[in-house]
């Protein structure tokens, strides 16, 4: 038996220091959901409005991502991350100074592009500072992040915004971010590919999308992660609405209720599935991909029952907790294979590929289709429809990728690493 490989040095505070900004990420990314009427009110905005920041900034970070992919190829991985922390920090404070809607979205877009530059790079700097049948452990810390920085930017936001203006609360949160940006020029660039049976090599974007249509590991993986990002980002976007206007909650009670049920099921969903992704490769093939596809079976079945045949609000909340963990078991899984699947030289590209491709046809598009269609029925239940429809979806990608993928198992025994599968 092989002895297991150690991390490359400097692994530990590299994952400290991502980690924690993954967290601050989505803490700058939730702030204004927190304070959405204060800053309505303030420059006098429509319903509208105040959603159009929120697009703005999704469709800046997917078209900006694929761009800093290119980037971190040939650059300097530590300093782009440096710049793009710093970037999305300052356009959050600068949300602060905003005294009309086109300036407030204008600070809110360009938060996409210092996230970008961040959410492209990290997983391919992690990948290169530790072994394949490592990173879905570190990964598992990392996406840990996603719903404490969340339930962070709510709570956060909320307490700024009532006590101390919701300006206040946009500074409060983006300056602190320029620290975090210093600490990462202390982070060594490890060298790429180190753990990989090739070297990283850069080739040319029409290499590179040739290779990755190709790659069925990486297909598979992006196609149900976009149907599913479709599903939560309607559900994150009505699903308090829909509990106020169809099931008799107040806006606070369902606010509340969508929020703790995302920080507790995504907390345990994240560290479950990444635990159990990892016991079950001793018993299958395709591991990542099964418990990802397999999770999807109950959390269909729990949002159907929370949308369309439990009527008691706390019963109701109690299947969208449950939902919730299933829903963020694949988290880690997935974000492992999209690093484990593609060569050294291809990560941020792929990463800034997946992150195109699982927003503009993803969480770009759910909500104001689920807006759509209840308008022209008058029911936002059937609008709803598409979530579980969407997920179920997403669900059978991975599942019949596990089923059909050749098995390419990473076990702490072999030590091999994950080969991309062509």
């Amino acid at each position: 038996m092989t002895a297991p490989r150690a991390a490359a040095p400097g692994a530990l505070f590299a994952l400290l220091i991502l980690t924690l900004m993954n967290m601050l990420n989505y803490v700058d990314r939730y702030v204004p959901s927190a304070v959405k009427g204060l800053f309505k009110k303030d420059l006098d905005l429509t319903d509208t409005q105040t959603s159009l920041p929120l697009t703005a900034f999704i469709i800046v970070y997917m078209i900006a991502s694929p761009i800093f992919g290119t980037l971190a190829e040939r650059g300097n991985r530590r300093l782009l991350i440096a710049f793009g922390v710093a970037a999305w920090s300052l356009a959050t404070a600068a949300a602060a100074l905003a005294d009309s809607f086109f300036t407030f979205m204008l600070a809110r877009a360009a938060v996409g592009i210092g996230e970008a530059a961040y959410a492209t790079l990290a997983p391919s700097l992690l990948a290169d500072f530790y072994p394949p049948e490592k990173r879905n452990r570190v990964f598992t810390l990392f996406y840990v992040a996603i719903p404490v920085g969340s339930a962070m930017g709510f709570v956060l936001g909320g307490v700024l915004g009532e006590h101390f203006g919701w300006r206040t609360a946009f500074l409060a949160v983006g300056l602190p971010g320029l620290l975090v940006a210093a600490l990462a020029l202390l982070m060594k660039d490890p060298v790429r590919g180190a753990f990989d049976e090739k070297p990283a090599e850069v080739i040319s974007w029409p290499q590179a999308l040739k290779s990755l249509s190709k790659n069925q590991i990486f297909l598979f993986t992006v196609g149900g992660y976009t149907l599913v990002t479709f599903a939560t980002g309607g559900i994150a976007d009505w699903f308090a609405e829909f509990l106020s206007r169809d099931r008799g909650m107040t806006l606070s009670e369902a606010d509340l209720a969508i929020g703790a049920s995302a920080v507790v099921g995504g907390l345990l969903g994240t560290s479950t599935g990444g635990f159990l992704a990892d016991r079950l490769g001793r018993f299958t093939r395709q591991p990542y991909l099964a418990i990802s596809g397999l999770a999807m079976i109950p959390a269909v079945a729990l949002t159907v029952l929370a949308i369309f045949v439990v009527r008691q609000p706390a019963v109701i909340v109690g299947c969208v907790l449950f939902a919730q963990f299933f829903l963020w078991a694949y988290n880690s899984p997935v974000n492992t294979l999209l690093v484990n699947s593609v060569e050294p030289g291809l990560r941020a590209r792929a990463f800034g590929l997946s992150i195109l491709c699982i927003h503009l046809f993803g969480d770009v598009l759910s909500p104001p289709l689920i807006g759509a269609v209840s308008d022209a029925t008058g029911s936002l239940e059937t609008a709803l429809i598409m979530v579980p429809v969407a997920v179920a979806a997403g669900g059978l990608i991975w599942l019949y990728g596990w089923r059909t993928l050749p098995d390419d198992r990473v076990t702490p025994a072999a030590e091999a690493p994950l080969r991309a599968s062509a």
